[in-house]
């Protein structure tokens, strides 16, 4: 698959504490996107940051690091992301998902040819 040119950003911040069916969010989530053949995910992990309920959640060196921030990236066609929207409003039951136009460059697996 090629993908270039105007697509959406899909960013979905949960909590590296939360879980679905037993496995990490962000497992769950990029397990779900590479299921129904989304283009990519990639996450990663925050070393402090708040959310709705304005608790800190920090990984300094004399605190206990404690449900850090967590990111999922998935960069798709609007369609795609869109189609993966009621599968996150299954699986997320606090976080937050925002989604952005993007202008992909390139985008197009190793050894591929449009």
């Amino acid at each position: 698959m090629k993908l270039e040119g105007e697509a959406k950003l899909l960013r979905v911040f949960v909590g590296e504490s939360d879980r679905w069916h037993g496995r990490p969010m962000h497992e769950a989530i990029v397990a779900e996107a590479r299921r129904l053949g989304l283009a990519g995910a990639s996450v990663f992990k925050g070393f402090e940051g708040f959310g709705a309920h304005s608790r800190i959640h920090s990984a300094k060196i004399l605190q206990l690091a404690e449900d850090l921030p967590v990111l999922v990236e998935i960069v798709d066609t609007e369609e795609k992301i869109r189609t993966f929207i009621p599968v996150l409003d299954q699986m997320i039951q606090e976080g937050l998902v925002t989604m952005e136009k993007v202008e992909v460059i390139r985008y197009q697996p190793k050894g591929k040819n449009a």
